[in-house]
């Protein structure tokens, strides 16, 4: 496909959005903005880790250790072993390279430096063409509440496995963020906007709660392309599902396209969906899996000649 698509923005967060992140850059390179989702940060041993834009940084870098989908390739985990055997937690763990990469941020930030500035100092550092932004300055924090009670989004995920019935999502901290100039300015630029295939609850829907980034969008004439993230009607990784279903929707396309009801004009859903996609809007069906190199460029392929074909929009 040609890559003149101007510059393009993702809002992305977890796998698919690092997947779909990293074939939009082999389209487009530094065209590309990905807007990231920090609600999932949390502090160990002393450290600011920020599992997501680190996730995306190291997607697009080319270091992801695919396998795992998480975490650096080819890296060992002795520093988390030592940390373990000398009374640290040990249920979250960050290879070698990646504990580095949260000590660099934590020097970075604790002498000043922002969060968009340590962001991009190592998305450049690794080799990313694409810009790197967090969503926001200001910290937030998911809590998922289920039969148990509170917890918070990491201990839910990788302690609990992501199971049990998800009764609330409380992000802590919304009221006070705010977009960057970085991020607004990235949008208003944006002649294409999409939407990975994140998890809509917990990975979307804290960006398009910070204050200024709605505001952005729709100030914008650049279409809003969503991309589903359920692939023959399942989500390939993590509790996608049991979050959708949490907020009264259908668990399909169309219900992942109601959460995002005023921003997107479009819709790319999986063509082995067994539901409908949405009926109000565009709607492109493709094979989304994305499990390999090739799978990534085409589906970025797809979505961005799709998106370009909605044309401007007139709200």
């Amino acid at each position: 496909m040609s890559t003149d698509a101007g510059r393009g923005v993702l809002l992305a967060g977890g796998t698919g959005g690092g997947k779909l992140a990293a074939g939009l850059q082999e389209l487009v390179g530094e065209r590309l903005t990905v807007v990231v989702n920090t609600a999932d940060d949390l502090e160990m041993h002393g450290l600011a880790i920020t599992p997501d834009p680190d996730l995306v940084t190291y997607w697009l870098s080319g270091v992801i250790d695919e396998q795992r989908g998480w975490g650096i390739r080819d890296d060992g985990f002795a520093a988390s072993g030592w940390l373990e055997r000398l009374g640290a937690p040990g249920w979250f763990q960050l290879s070698d390279r990646d504990l580095a990469t949260c000590l660099f941020r934590t020097a970075f930030r604790a002498e000043g430096g922002s969060y968009t500035e340590v962001t991009a100092r190592i998305a450049a550092a690794l080799g990313a063409r694409a810009t790197v932004l967090p969503m926001s300055e200001q910290p937030v924090r998911c809590r998922v509440k289920t039969r148990d009670g509170w917890r918070e989004l990491q201990q839910f995920l990788i302690l609990d496995r992501g199971e049990g019935t998800i009764e609330d999502v409380e992000l802590t901290g919304i009221e006070a963020a705010e977009a960057t100039p970085e991020v607004a300015a990235a949008v208003a630029a944006a002649e294409t906007i999409v939407i990975a295939p994140s998890n809509p609850v917990i990975s979307i829907g804290p960006i398009l709660r910070v204050a200024g980034i709605r505001e952005a969008i729709a100030a914008t004439a650049a279409p809003v392309t969503a991309v589903s993230p359920l692939v023959g009607g399942r989500s390939v990784k993590g509790p996608t599902e049991a979050f959708v279903a949490s907020t009264g929707r259908p668990v399909s396309a169309a219900g992942v396209a109601d959460l995002y009801a005023g921003v997107i004009d479009a819709m790319v859903v999986d063509e082995g969906d067994p539901e409908p996609g949405p009926a109000e809007i565009p709607v492109l069906a493709c094979a989304t899996l994305m499990d390999d190199a090739a799978g990534r460029r085409r589906v970025a392929s797809e979505v961005l000649e799709f998106a370009r074909g909605l044309g401007a929009r007139r709200r």
